[in-house]
C-alpha cells in the first residue's frame, strides 16, 4: 500500500515538532502500520519490520512503537487480555474483534459520535473505547 503525502507529512512534523531523531527504523515501523491496517501486536511489527530491515531488533520495534503512541501518530489497542496491538487510524473510530479469526476491524462511529450518554452529574469523559464482538462476514460464512 502507498502511503499518501498527507500521512507522510504528518509524520514528518510530528517527529519534527516533538524534537525527535527521525530514525530509519522508526519511519519503517510507522510505514509497515500504515502499509497493513490490520492492527499487529509488536510481535507481529517485529516479523513483518525483519522482512526488509533485518538487522531490526524486537527491542527497537517496542521503542519505536512507544514513541509513534507517545507522540499520537500511533493508537494502543487494548482488546481483553490479549498483547496490545496497534492502529495508525487516528480518526475517530471503535474496534470489532472477531471471535473466531481474531481479526480487529475499524468501525466508523461517525453517526454514533452526537450520541448522548447518561453519565452521573459532573462526570467528564475524556476519552472512550468502543469495542464490539461477533463474527466477521468471513467467519459467518464458514
Amino acid at each position: 500500500m502507498k502511503i499518501s503525502r498527507t500521512q507522510s507529512d504528518h509524520y514528518d512534523e510530528t517527529i519534527r515538532g516533538g524534537a525527535l531523531r527521525d530514525t530509519p527504523q522508526r519511519r519503517h515501523v510507522y510505514d509497515l502500520l500504515l502499509g497493513k491496517r490490520d492492527h499487529p501486536t509488536a510481535t507481529e511489527v517485529f516479523l513483518r519490520a525483519k522482512k526488509t530491515m533485518p538487522s531490526i531488533s524486537l527491542a527497537t520495534v517496542y521503542n519505536s512503537l512507544e514513541t509513534l503512541v507517545g507522540c499520537g501518530l500511533v493508537k494502543q489497542v487494548h482488546v481483553d487480555r490479549e498483547p496490545t496491538r496497534f492502529c495508525p487510524n487516528l480518526d475517530e473510530h471503535g474496534h470489532f474483534v472477531c471471535e473466531k479469526c481474531g481479526h480487529v476491524y475499524d468501525i466508523d462511529l461517525a453517526a454514533g459520535r452526537h450520541r448522548q450518554w447518561s453519565l452521573p452529574a459532573g462526570f467528564i469523559v475524556s476519552t472512550h473505547e468502543i469495542s464490539l464482538r461477533g463474527l466477521c462476514a468471513d467467519c459467518n460464512e464458514n
